[in-house]
């Protein structure tokens, strides 16, 4: 593999990764992509998938030989003994943690596509004005029509199902069908237009399938996703974009490569290939390309930039505005609100659905709120008890038998998704004298929520209560925990878009200004986070990028 010369390396398999191995492959461009994780193969290597509940151990719960080994990975709510081989080994991938921040990290070929929780929303123009609108952090170099078509193309590619608002602020989608409400989401619905002018309860978009596309089978209601899907109901790179690459036989996939940087020709001011890792042998090598694109996600990709030392760049490469790893951001999800109803005892639901409801931003659309800017939204579960109700509670005989097997009392559960501004203080760097066990410098988070966040998640809390409450439901009961950055898995900025190389680090089209033929287009080019659920706009940024490369690189310009 050293002895070639690609067309282009892309750093990282996962939703951007594989998003721009497809587009580059598709366009003729002999791409080599580097994992640094294990190979995994779409249906074959997901070995629990289709396994029973009996059939793993410790009723699916983390031993503490788990904990042990995965300190952080193990606080998720997704890991189980089902989930648990998809996330990393934290004894053997360390960082620091100035500030908490809880990383959460699949190294494996696919990435967190395997498992990430599949919402996929559109941004509209008052989030890519917000930053302009209000002086804060840097201007967005792109609006919405900029990127309306590549939304459209990879909705159109992905499959997503669920239910347009109509609202300005979420802009419509291509979309199946959305998954049926169940009756209390259909009651809540109708209680909040009731109430409400400017609010909906709508059935998520989701990169889930509700009906066969492109030969990918339709969700089967199991909700055991993050095993891995092997009827390809959901998107992830494994079943959708990778194979969609390896058709054109331009790919070239190589797991177990950690990238370690980028090799600069000074001279002719562009880079020529990038250096790794074999994780096996832990030999470093490098091999050539005329672009890279670095997808690795936010912290890894942002490191590996920073790592890219010369004379030309000496705080690493692309740095000239001394803004490489500032500006980090992660939604918070600290309230919310709990709810249960003794109506609609006589209805039910199908299947276990992997989809959940959504109720648009509605604060700082319209008008100006005194205590914070910004917005938020929420996500919106609802359950009847099954049987496992009866499992901590007194009782037995037939009488206890019967009513533990018929449905219990509908609960519901909501929690606020809000946004959080840049901010050049809550950072990530290198390490300049502590490496893990490949040699790469360990990578060190600092990040704290600030004011605004907090008088958001106050106001946050509050509003759904009140919706409940006008809704009808009853014992209502609004939360406000700590949220500690990172666990919401939205980690996003530290290389960020802008218009002026002098406050930012990459342009319009992802391109780190000083060094052209490098784009970065993973959650590390985000100049803020709208509440949103950000991964459609990180596979949209790439789509764009890619074709964007390619015709520069057709043309001479790179």
């Amino acid at each position: 593999m050293t002895s070639q010369v690609f067309d282009a390396i892309v750093v990282g398999s996962g939703i951007s990764g594989g998003w721009a191995a497809k587009e580059l492959c598709e366009k003729g461009l002999k791409t080599l992509v580097l994992e640094r994780g294990r190979s995994v193969r779409h249906v074959t290597d997901y070995d629990t998938a289709l396994k029973d509940p009996w059939q793993l151990p410790y009723n699916l719960k983390a031993s503490n030989e788990d904990r042990k080994k995965q300190p952080v990975q193990s606080t998720l709510y997704l890991y189980d003994q089902s989930t648990k081989q998809f996330f990393v080994d934290d004894v053997a991938n360390p960082y620091v943690q100035d500030r908490p921040f809880t990383w959460y990290r699949g190294y494996q070929v696919g990435g967190r596509s395997l498992m990430w929780a599949r919402h996929v929303f559109r941004y509209s123009d008052l989030d890519f004005e917000a930053n302009l609108r209000e002086g804060v952090g840097v201007d967005w170099p792109i609006r919405y029509a900029d990127l309306a078509p590549w939304y459209e193309k990879v909705e159109r590619f992905i499959g997503a199902s669920g239910e347009n608002s109509g609202l300005p602020q979420l802009p419509d989608q291509v979309l199946q069908p959305p998954f049926d409400m169940n009756a209390l989401e259909k009651h809540l619905r109708a209680g909040i237009a009731k109430a409400y002018g400017d609010r909906k309860l709508i059935c998520s978009a989701t990169a889930v399938l509700s009906r066969e596309h492109k030969g990918r089978g339709p969700c089967q209601g199991r909700n055991q996703c993050a095993r891995g899907c092997p009827f390809s109901a959901y998107f992830s790179s494994n079943g959708v974009t990778l194979p969609a690459a390896a058709a054109t036989g331009n790919l070239t996939l190589q797991p177990d490569a950690i990238a370690h940087s980028l090799v600069y020709d000074e001279a002719r001011k562009r880079v020529t290939g990038v250096r790794y890792v074999d994780a096996h042998t832990k030999q470093v090598a490098e091999v050539s390309a005329r672009l890279v694109f670095l997808c690795a996600s936010t912290l890894n990709s942002t490191a590996v930039l920073l790592n890219s030392r010369s004379s030309r760049f000496p705080d690493g490469l692309g740095n000239d505005s001394g803004q490489l790893g500032r500006n980090l951001m992660d939604h918070h999800n600290g309230a919310g609100a709990t709810a249960t109803y003794s109506g609609l005892r006589d209805r039910y639901y199908r299947g276990r659905r992997s989809t959940s409801m959504y109720i648009p931003r509605f604060r700082n659309v319209t008008t100006r709120e005194a205590k914070f800017t910004r917005g938020y939204a929420y996500e919106v579960y609802s359950w009847r008890g099954h049987w496992t109700r009866g499992v901590d509670g007194p009782g037995f005989g037939a009488d206890f038998k019967n009513e533990i097997t018929r449905p219990g009392e509908w609960t519901l559960y909501t929690e606020g998704y809000g946004e959080t501004l840049p901010n050049p203080d809550n950072r990530m760097w290198v390490s300049k004298d502590e490496t893990d066990a490949f040699g790469l410098p360990k990578i060190a988070v600092s990040m704290a929520y600030g004011p605004n966040e907090a008088a958001m998640e106050t106001q946050m809390r509050d509003d759904v209560v009140e919706m409940l409450e006008k809704a009808g439901l009853e014992n209502v009961q609004g939360f406000l925990r700590e949220t500690v950055p990172g666990f919401v898995i939205h980690e996003m900025g530290t290389a960020r878009m802008g218009r002026d190389p002098k406050t930012s680090v990459l342009n319009a089209h992802n391109q780190v200004h000083a060094a052209p033929n490098v784009f970065v287009t993973d959650g590390s080019c985000m100049p803020s986070s709208p509440p949103q659920n950000p991964s459609l706009t990180y596979m949209a940024l790439t789509a764009r990028a890619a074709d964007h490369a390619a015709a520069q690189l057709k043309s001479g310009a790179l």
